[in-house]
């Protein structure tokens, strides 16, 4: 679930308008008894959790009382995900759900919040809640109950309704003296200074105009770092992170990112430092990829399936298939939480952390990156163009060359994709532009495995049931179908790589 609200600091002798005059034609404000809360938030000695935007509270009398906050990277934006409990025992779901923020530490009580809450709620014609107001009176509290701090604040969360009535509602509270609109939970207002300090993960910044090639291998490190640990919890719960992406899938990028940054930017970076987090890297990518993998499965089976309208391929037989991807995918996923629960992960992800706030850099690293960057780069490109010594690359494929030649070309482009991806923002122009063309070439490569996989996935399913007659004819249709995808790759390929490989977008790698 994701939470959208927006908190206003005010006066204590201040007087909440009426809100009638925001509220839709329909609908109307209903007022709710008062009621006291009383929250307890926990968190590490040295506040991980408060410090990166994150709580972990429980609070008496809620139905569901534990209660996981996590940041979104929109402010006013939070997941926040619920489950039932004791005072005592914190759920473990929710403390490995917040496992890249704790790292291991000991989570207890940090903060106690008392709140007298009057509420009204903006509800529909049907009595559906778009959005509720509350007017807290918020005081806090220390381990016997003394009083240590007091605010009021007023909270808008937006429920059924739309982000233009909260606009509607914000601008009616700050014209009645409401100051803010910002974001500030009640915890972090609660611990004070400590709890806005900066958090452990140093986060990804602008480059300078003209950056040293330490500042871009460390913003491309900080980059995928954090890339890899918001998904973290996504991951863990399953989620999806929009209508055409996953956790995993994000996850499992990072991870690849990443290890090919550090080999791209090998001469910058200290072997003994990089090597060890590139082989930890692989393991964490290894652990994700059979999840992935059943994920694309899944979703290229319907594709396929429903390619052509006019011909289907029996609906009942793509149910049969895409149960036992399925169940590939659950067996993946439960190997995925085994690996994230592990005390191996828990060092890497410490690694990560260490490595976003200082990597571990060579002297040549100091020099301006324009100097640096461009003769690092051509190392991948030259090897995916077969200009090397060492024989390989796009000039050794053929269009009727066996698929893992045109796999092992596919993982040569991700090399050099990434490692021009990571230093278009620097020298703009003709990077940019090769950037751009190189993702179009792995877009065909990508789609030529995604095929070449499928095929014999359908195959290898129908070999395996030999019983399912109907299951045997949808596969042998789907595989046919996917070998025309793998035809049709290559007959694009050439197209796309010359334009990929024009002197024009290639002469600063010279």
């Amino acid at each position: 679930m994701v939470e959208e609200e927006r908190k206003f600091a005010v006066e204590t002798g201040w007087l909440l308008p009426d809100l009638s005059p925001a509220v839709p034609a329909s609908g109307s404000v209903r007022a709710l008894a008062p009621a006291t809360l009383v929250a307890t938030y926990h968190d590490t000695v040295d506040l991980r959790l408060a410090r990166a935007g994150v709580s972990l509270r429980y609070r008496e009398g809620d139905e569901v009382p534990w209660t996981v906050k996590l940041p979104t990277g929109s402010p006013g934006l939070r997941h926040e995900i619920s489950r039932p409990g004791a005072a005592d025992a914190m759920p473990v779901e929710l403390v490995e759900l917040v496992t890249v923020y704790h790292r291991g530490a000991a989570l207890t009580p940090a903060a106690v919040v008392r709140t007298v809450r009057h509420a009204q709620e903006i509800v529909d014609e049907t009595g559906r809640v778009l959005v509720e107001v509350v007017d807290d009176q918020v005081t806090v509290l220390d381990a016997e109950g003394a009083t240590t701090g007091a605010f009021r604040e007023v909270e808008v969360e937006r429920k059924a309704g739309d982000t233009a009535l909260l606009d509607r509602l914000s601008e009616l509270l700050r014209a009645a003296g409401a100051q803010g609109g910002d974001f500030t939970p009640k915890h972090v207002r609660a611990l004070g200074r400590a709890a806005t300090a900066e958090p452990d993960l140093v986060a990804p910044d602008k480059l300078p105009p003209d950056p040293s090639a330490a500042a871009v291998v460390t913003e491309a490190v900080r980059r995928e770092v954090a890339r890899l640990l918001a998904h973290d919890p996504l991951v863990r719960l399953r989620a999806p992170v929009g209508d055409d992406d996953t956790a995993v899938h994000q996850m499992r990028v990072a991870c690849r990112r990443l290890r090919s940054d550090l080999k791209t930017f090998g001469p910058l970076v200290r072997p003994a430092w990089a090597r060890p987090l590139r082989t930890e890297l692989r393991w964490l990518a290894d652990a994700l990829g059979p999840a992935r993998d059943a994920e694309v499965l899944r979703e290229r089976l319907r594709r396929t399936a429903a390619a052509d309208p006019v011909s289907p391929v029996d609906p009942a037989a793509v149910d049969r298939l895409d149960a036992v991807l399925a169940g590939w995918q659950e067996e993946a996923l439960t190997g995925v939480d085994e690996a994230l629960r592990s005390p191996r992960y828990l060092a890497l992800v410490d690694a990560l952390v260490l490595a976003a706030r200082s990597p571990r850099l060579t002297p040549r690293s100091d020099a301006p990156a324009r100097r640096v960057l461009p003769r690092i780069v051509a190392r991948p490109w030259r090897r995916l163009a077969g200009t090397t010594k060492k024989p390989g690359g796009v000039a050794m494929l053929h269009p009727t060359g066996p698929d893992e030649q045109w796999h092992t070309v596919r993982k040569q482009g991700k090399q050099a994709r990434s490692a021009v991806t990571a230093v278009a923002p620097v020298l703009g122009g003709d990077a940019a532009k090769l950037a751009r063309a190189l993702a179009k070439v792995q877009n065909l490569l990508g789609e030529h495995q995604d095929a070449a996989v499928a095929a014999e996935t359908w195959r290898a399913v129908a070999e395996a049931r030999p019983a399912d007659h109907q299951l045997a004819v949808a596969a042998g249709r789907l595989l046919e179908r996917e070998r025309a995808a793998v035809r049709r790759a290559r007959a694009d390929f050439p197209y796309a790589w010359r334009r990929a490989s024009r002197r024009r977008r290639t002469r600063w790698l010279a």
